[in-house]
């Protein structure tokens, strides 16, 4: 059983409380590599760890005057700290402490997601092998193409969130950089040192070089990482939402005991899990618009970037975590047809077989293109008449030249298209598989 989801981690995540402790934290630490280096006296860091705290509606009370939401934090600090309270920030700039907790909230949001897309994994891969040999037909454009499992699909999403599980590993490390350079980046009144410091301390690297900001194209790539999470659960949805259709009904959604489809219709049972997430990934993908927006600033810095930020750092991490819950849900409880799948299979009189009997009559010596013109023939007649495939082939005198009933025994048979499906399936899922 994949454990159930919680939205409570990553919403804490983003609460005043926690985002004020990860400044007062980042206080802290720059106070210790102060100390160390013997510009501020050791007596005043114990009195600042010992008494620095924080009031959150203090804070909100000063900001209405101050207009600025790290001076006021700094005035709750001190008014608590008391004199000792003036090493605190020395040297520092506002973004010296926004940006490098900023990254500190990423990375912990980042650790909630990778949990997230574990479990999701967990399941694609459950429902793989209970589907790997679940014969069902492949569609291009729609159409009936050659038959395919359930399974080889259910291992296509499950490799695709491996690479979005890399995807998130990587966009974490290029994001969890932290900065304490100073107004402009040159480090004017605060030695490399301090910064290295804290760094280390909260898991971050410090930015090689940066100006007033640690540099936003390392956000844009986290956030078009979340983007393209979302996009690949989108494209999942859909694909259910197009299997759960009437006419071909090969998966369903799961439909709970006196849930309700439609006001007006009692008889439907609609994929709303699926629509509703289709939805959502569109949300995904406009967060990841505005982050690329975020990577044009003035100069060393100006301010633009702050607004768009606070929005779309809470909510894109709080809607993949509910996005990535809701898709393993769905796809655990998923119900599928096998008998449906095969009788989809069949409708088309056996035309999928055609590529089968296109390289036969190639072998045979047959040119490619006198091949392809006397199955396709014989298709289109299928197709058209209602009649089986094989049949009209049996009646092709061109065709039957070439190749006999046993041959056409050999080629209509489904198991044909199986024989590299272990293959694959150890390809994506390793040894053993």
């Amino acid at each position: 059983m994949i454990p159930r989801y919680s939205r409570e981690a990553m919403t804490r995540i983003w609460s005043a409380e926690n985002r004020y402790r990860k400044w007062l934290d980042i206080e802290i630490l720059a106070c210790e590599a102060f100390a160390e280096r013997g510009e501020i006296p050791r007596e005043a860091l114990n009195v600042i760890r010992e008494r620095a705290g924080f009031d959150v509606e203090r804070i909100d009370e000063i900001e209405k005057v101050t207009k600025h939401d790290v001076i006021a934090f700094l005035t709750s600090v001190t008014e608590k700290v008391g004199e000792e309270g003036r090493f605190i920030h020395m040297g520092l700039t506002s973004s010296d402490i926004l940006d490098t907790s900023l990254a500190v909230l990423l990375k912990e949001a980042a650790e909630i997601l990778l949990a997230d897309l574990d479990r999701l994994l967990a399941v694609l891969k459950m429902r793989a092998f209970e589907h790997k040999r679940t014969l069902m037909i492949g569609r291009s454009h729609g159409i009936h193409a050659e038959p395919i499992t359930f399974g080889l699909k259910m291992a296509l999403w499950y490799q695709e969130m491996q690479r979005n599980r890399l995807r998130l590993e990587r966009a974490m490390e290029i994001v969890g950089v932290g900065k304490l350079a100073g107004a402009v980046g040159t480090f004017s009144f605060v030695h490399p040192s301090v910064e290295e410091y804290v760094c280390e301390k909260l898991g971050l690297k410090p930015a090689a070089v940066s100006s007033q900001i640690v540099q936003r194209d390392r956000h844009a790539e986290y956030f078009c990482t979340l983007a393209i999470i979302g996009s690949s659960i989108d494209k999942f949805a859909q694909e259910i939402r197009l299997l759960q259709r009437t006419e071909v009904r090969e998966a369903e959604e799961y439909f709970s005991p006196g849930q309700k489809g439609s006001s007006a219709m009692p008889h439907k049972r609609n994929p709303v899990l699926s629509e509703n997430l289709s939805g959502l990934a569109r949300l995904m993908r406009s967060y990841a618009l505005a982050a690329l927006e975020d990577v044009a600033l003035w100069h060393e810095r100006d301010i633009s970037h702050s607004s768009v930020e606070r929005v779309i750092g809470p909510d894109a991490t709080i809607l993949l975590d509910f996005m990535l819950a809701r898709f393993t849900g769905l796809i655990e409880k998923l119900v599928v047809y096998p008998e449906r799948m095969k009788a989809n299979l069949e409708m088309t009189h056996g035309v999928i077989f055609s590529q089968m009997v296109l390289l036969k009559l190639v072998e045979s010596g047959m040119t490619r293109e006198g091949a392809y013109a006397a199955v396709q023939r014989n298709a289109m007649a299928s197709w058209e008449r209602g009649m089986p495939f094989r049949s009209l082939l049996s009646e092709d005198r061109e065709i039957m030249a070439r190749i006999g009933e046993g041959d056409l025994d050999q080629v209509f048979r489904v198991e044909n298209f199986l024989k590299h499906v272990d293959y694959i399936f150890q390809r994506v899922f390793g040894e053993g598989a």
